[in-house]
């Protein structure tokens, strides 16, 4: 193959690639589910939407809550509720200051689980002088900033013991998240 054809060929690979990654960006629902209906779509819909669930918990009734966090890039954590008949209830996202104030010193890190979500697994840090596991998520806060929310949690006993909220910087600024 010359110089030429292989600059084209080159050329075609990150054109489609670009493409590919456009669709993957634009998708109307597949980064918070926006385009499912609630009462319509089914289990089989918001998985073909969304992707995998990171954690999922069926209660006895046989209702499910789905949980979809998007970070360490993203400012959302999503909740998806699904009824007894597998059908969507609702769509939540959960960073905001309503469900961090759910979150209270004793609360256990089971429950900050189902309210929360998984925090970023690259950001949990365990505190081996204060018997101490730190989770964090990223949020937008309510003056349109990049922020961070940190449940800190009794490493032997698994319970929170406090929280903390702090705003992230992109150089002298905070940084904005268009909010």
């Amino acid at each position: 193959m010359s110089r030429r054809h292989a600059f084209r060929a080159g050329t075609y690979v990150r054109a489609l690639g670009a493409l590919a990654l456009c669709g993957c960006a634009t998708a109307p629902y597949s980064y918070g589910g926006a385009a499912l209906k609630p009462g319509q779509a089914t289990l089989q819909d918001v998985i073909a939407a969304m992707g995998e669930p990171a954690r999922q918990w069926t209660e006895a009734d046989h209702s499910m809550q789905l949980s979809y966090p998007r970070g360490p890039a993203g400012y959302h954590s999503f909740m998806v509720y699904l009824d007894p008949a597998g059908r969507l209830q609702r769509i939540d996202n959960v960073m905001d200051e309503a469900h961090f104030q759910r979150i209270s010193r004793g609360m256990a890190e089971s429950d900050v689980l189902r309210t929360l979500g998984p925090a970023v697994p690259a950001w949990t840090s365990y505190f081996e002088a204060r018997r101490e596991l730190v989770w964090e998520w990223r949020y937008c806060n309510e003056f349109g900033q990049g922020a961070h929310f940190d449940v800190l949690l009794d490493g032997d006993r698994h319970y929170v013991r406090t929280t903390l909220s702090w705003v992230e910087y992109c150089g002298p600024a905070p940084c904005l998240c268009g909010r």
